[in-house]
């Protein structure tokens, strides 16, 4: 089975949800400047929901171009990372309207813990297809990063019960480890 079907209907979803999220941006009622201010909140979530979502996609683009087979399996743990993905537009909805408090905030880390597990799993699933030798085996090798960002999306789940501006920090340090494209599918590849 071909990746080409896989890769158009992931692109798609992607920018579905890309395009959810700027539609549930409302502008604010008032024309002075300092209105904006009350939509400040929302902003800053979809900003932050966006730089999530592109790197899901430069990451999913990425791995995709080393994998050479696809299974049922394979498609139903891409199916998965896209229904995590798909509720990331309620999530930084809720989150923006609600000025980062808490219960918002821990179900945007929630959404994110579902995102990143579904990854996890696409790539192991990937790891089962393509093999022990193969090009995936090579990219993923301990895959430190994707731990340490699971890590600290698990940890912040608790973190917004105390302290919803803290786990914000701490999505912000994930956002800052994933924002490079992950080099080691460019050395797998190279």
């Amino acid at each position: 089975m071909g990746k080409g079907r896989l890769e158009a209907f992931s692109d798609g979803v992607i920018a579905v949800i890309i395009t959810i999220m700027v539609l549930e941006m409302k502008p604010p009622h008032g024309s002075e400047l300092s209105e904006l201010l009350s939509v400040l909140p929302t902003f800053l979530t979809y900003v932050l929901s966006f730089i999530f979502v592109g790197i899901y996609w430069v990451n999913h683009h990425h791995f995709f171009h080393i994998i050479k087979k696809v299974s049922g399996g394979l498609l139903w743990a891409n199916n998965h990372l896209l229904f995590w993905l798909s509720l990331i537009p309620f999530t930084t909805a809720w989150m923006g309207e609600n000025h980062f408090t808490t219960w918002p905030v821990l179900t945007y880390a929630v959404n994110l813990v579902g995102c990143a597990v579904a990854y996890t799993i696409l790539s192991m699933v990937a790891l089962r297809v393509e093999g022990p030798d193969s090009l995936v085996a090579k990219a993923i090798g301990n895959d430190r990063k994707g731990k340490i960002s699971l890590a600290i999306y698990v940890a912040s789940v608790p973190v917004a019960l105390v302290s919803p501006m803290v786990s914000c920090a701490l999505f912000l340090i994930v956002s800052l480890i994933w924002l490079v494209p992950d080099p080691r599918i460019e050395r797998a590849i190279g």
